[in-house]
């Protein structure tokens, strides 16, 4: 009898203390997120000190995300030791709650999540967050941890993701996908652990709210599988962990910076069992999607279930399947955004991790996560800010904002191109939530650049001189903005003042910096020169120049990426060499022998010529009229390279287009680049980018008159091209830049050939369902 009752008490003494951990799920829960959100103040210190004292998976994944922001906006490598000590502590510990969770069968349990859904959201942020530290870390080794990090976030990430599906299908028939589970990827050593979650998804809730049983009634069918799909991604992360105390990461030898990558991969690929010769086949944008060997993306159609519930409805009631829904969309948002904008220089980067990007969904996680006023919200909404302003700022051939492909007008208007309504709204939201923050002037000066309003941009980020952020790093971004914009007005004088005060701030790459500010001064001596200014101006400008460039190779090097120099270091390290060889050859000073303005070319490299305006513009020609008209250098510009012609007339072609001179731009690279031999546009010193980017600027000039002739269709009886041929020729010149063999910034031109391809595929995508609809 005493036993018995012992056994009892226990069991009332368990419950209690069970009680009281499902109580404090939510508030750990609410506590950290309320205490990260700081960040979004620009406070770090108050978000560490609301962090400080708990010593939940929330409150340390809090921790490790305060110590990523600053690494990422600071790059500083004591910061990102930092940050991957806490996010992997915070990344135990959620794998050690989750297991606990799954043994309890007082577990809360969701209508929407599986069991310890919380838990594992935890992991797959920490992560995420690591690899991205771990890819930005000058070693090769930490980068290869990073991309094993990224696929196992990613599993983790679609399978909470794929939980929403079932709840927003109601019964398996109306769950719609393109892809096989991505339970097939696993090994067979994390699949023996696919049984159904202890207490299961489908059990009687303990809460007995009439409301959330209708709920579970309702998607009961699907629960088992939903659970058991979460499990699997859960555990086939813990047998990862498990497998990482085995494996071992063994330094990688570094020294090969001088090594060019090859056109084709050179060697044999095995998956799944099967290995594929891939000497003779190229891993260009066609044949990758056409291969079946990594499994496609579950994508968006007018049919597939989307959970884009504000955050005042009924389904949101719970503070736990908020954080879950933030979270996964955000993170998710993210890494599909992120992996599709990967240039076709770095392909093979897709093999590594092992999926593939989708722009698309990613943005669409990314506005749904937006709409919640908590830190996974503010983040969102500064993903989205910045990718607008800042990737498809970058590019030129994009797809209309206002294009709706499917009846689901919710989730697909606004999302291409660039909303700028919704994006107003979005800034004007997010200043409101975080008044406080320089963050959001930084984007609201980019949203002024994106106008063509330059100099309303550098009276925003001058403002923030009055009351400047406690973080360093958000001061070092502005700081970098505004010297941006100097250039892009030609405000040389604070361009290279601005390229200085850079280097005291950021220690990122002082060569790009110390390279602009001399290339600033460049163009001062030039226009000194030729304005009659007084000799001794004339020649602080020439020995500024000359003392700023040569400082950019000294700094060259000190920072890497994957363990290779910064593509920009290597980048101006040979371009100085090329203008000391050329001073030597000729006898003439060094800043004589610089060839075409360099400032333009960085302008053009940073694709400023989106963000002038026409005065500007004809600014941008005048600076590139030195270099073949001016009586100064016109007698030497004769006896230039042919390289550096071709660097002149790519500048010329892109000022003339963004001017909408598409003819003369077209004639100017077809007579300065593509009828020039290819062998004397690469090799030794020369400017082997100009030939790739020519053909790239073809593509955009014949995207940019697709609705100027011939109207919608082929064009009509006057011979003029309609969109459709426009579109087809605007294709073919892409394709050829896609596939270029590598050349100096390779990696930053892919970026908007990426971008330019994900376009024209969108557009075939509704040319398509136009003509079968």
């Amino acid at each position: 009898m005493l036993r018995g009752w012992l056994r009892e008490k226990k069991g009332e003494l368990n419950a209690s203390t069970h009680s009281l951990d499902m109580l404090a799920e939510p508030q750990n829960i609410e506590a950290s997120m309320r205490a990260a959100n700081h960040v979004m103040n620009d406070d770090l210190q108050a978000a560490e000190d609301g962090l400080a004292d708990g010593n939940s998976a929330f409150h340390k994944l809090g921790k490790g995300m305060v110590a990523f922001l600053r690494a990422t906006l600071g790059f500083e490598p004591e910061i990102m030791r930092e940050a991957s000590d806490r996010l992997a502590d915070a990344e135990t510990t959620a794998s050690a709650d989750y297991r606990k969770a799954q043994r309890d069968v007082h577990a809360r349990r969701s209508v929407i999540y599986p069991v310890g859904s919380e838990y594992t959201l935890c992991q797959a942020e920490a992560q995420l967050m690591s690899a991205i530290v771990g890819v930005l870390n000058e070693s090769l080794t930490e980068s290869i941890r990073g991309f094993y990090k990224l696929r196992k976030a990613f599993m983790t990430l679609d399978a909470i993701l794929a939980a929403e599906d079932k709840f927003m299908g109601g019964q398996a028939g109306k769950t719609i996908s393109t892809r096989p589970s991505i339970d097939s990827l696993r090994s067979t050593r994390s699949a023996r652990s696919t049984k159904a979650v202890p207490g299961g998804f489908g059990d009687e809730p303990s809460t007995g709210k009439k409301q959330e049983k209708s709920m579970l009634d309702t998607v009961r069918q699907n629960e088992a599988q939903a659970a058991t799909k979460m499990t699997n991604a859960a555990n086939a992360t813990t047998h990862a962990e498990d497998d990482n105390e085995d494996d071992e990461f063994y330094d990688v030898d570094e020294s090969y910076e001088q090594s060019t990558t090859p056109d084709t991969y050179a060697g044999h690929l095995e998956l799944n069992g099967i290995v594929k010769d891939y000497t003779k086949s190229p891993l260009d944008q066609d044949k990758r999607s056409e291969t079946h060997d990594l499994p496609p993306l579950r994508t968006h159609s007018s049919n597939h279930q989307v959970l884009n519930h504000d955050p005042d409805s009924d389904i949101f009631a719970n503070p736990i399947d908020v954080f879950i829904h933030t979270g996964a969309n955000l993170y998710f948002g993210l890494l599909l955004v992120m992996l599709s904008m990967i240039p076709p220089a770095f392909n093979k980067l897709l093999f590594i991790i092992g999926f593939h990007g989708d722009r698309d969904r990613g943005l669409r996680l990314l506005w749904q996560a937006s709409k919640f006023h908590n830190i996974n919200g503010a983040m969102a909404g500064l993903c989205l800010l910045g990718y607008y302003h800042a990737v498809v700022g970058f590019a030129d051939i994009l797809p209309e904002p206002s294009v709706t492909r499917s009846s689901d007008h919710e989730t697909q208007q606004d999302v291409h191109g660039y909303p700028k309504e919704r994006c107003e709204a979005l800034l004007k939201d997010m200043r409101t939530r975080h008044p406080k923050s320089h963050l959001w002037l930084l984007e609201e000066a980019r949203m002024q650049a994106m106008n063509r309003c330059l100099s309303t941009s550098i009276s925003i980020l001058g403002s923030t001189s009055h009351t400047k952020s406690p973080l360093k790093q958000v001061e070092a971004l502005i700081m970098f903005e505004k010297s941006l914009n100097a250039m892009y007005i030609h405000d040389y004088t604070l361009c290279s003042e601005s390229f200085l005060h850079c280097v005291k701030l950021n220690n990122w790459s002082h060569a790009l910096y110390y390279y602009i500010a001399g290339a600033a001064q460049v163009e001062l001596y030039r226009h000194a020169k030729m304005s009659g200014a007084p000799e001794k101006e004339v020649r602080r400008h020439s020995e500024k120049a000359t003392e700023y460039l040569h400082l950019a190779p000294k700094n060259a090097g000190k920072k890497k990426f994957m363990a290779r120099q910064l593509p920009f270091d290597v980048f101006v390290t040979r371009k100085v060499q090329k203008w000391d060889a050329r001073a030597r050859e000729w006898g003439v000073p060094f800043v004589e022998a610089v060839g075409v303005s360099p400032l333009e070319e960085m302008i053009f490299f940073w694709n400023g010529y989106r963000r002038m305006d026409a005065s500007q513009l004809q600014s941008s020609l005048r600076n590139l009229q030195w270099s073949d008209e001016s009586t100064a250098n016109r007698a030497r510009w004769e006896k230039e390279d042919a390289d550096e012609k071709a660097v002149l007339s790519v500048l010329r072609a892109a000022t003339l287009r963004n001017l909408t001179r598409y003819d003369d731009a077209a004639r100017v690279l077809k007579e300065g680049v593509l009828a020039v031999p290819s062998g004397e546009l690469k090799g030794g010193l020369r400017d082997d980018w100009t030939a790739p980017c020519a053909h790239y600027e073809m593509g955009v000039g014949a995207w940019m008159r697709r609705k100027e002739d011939g109207g919608e269709g082929h064009g009509n009886d006057d011979g003029k091209k309609g969109e459709v041929e426009w579109v087809e020729e605007c294709g073919r010149w892409i394709d050829k830049a896609a596939k270029w063999e590598s050349y100096e910034l390779d990696a930053r031109v892919g970026l908007k050939v990426a971008t330019a391809q994900d376009t024209l595929k969108k557009f075939w995508e509704v040319k398509g369902g136009l003509v079968t609809g």
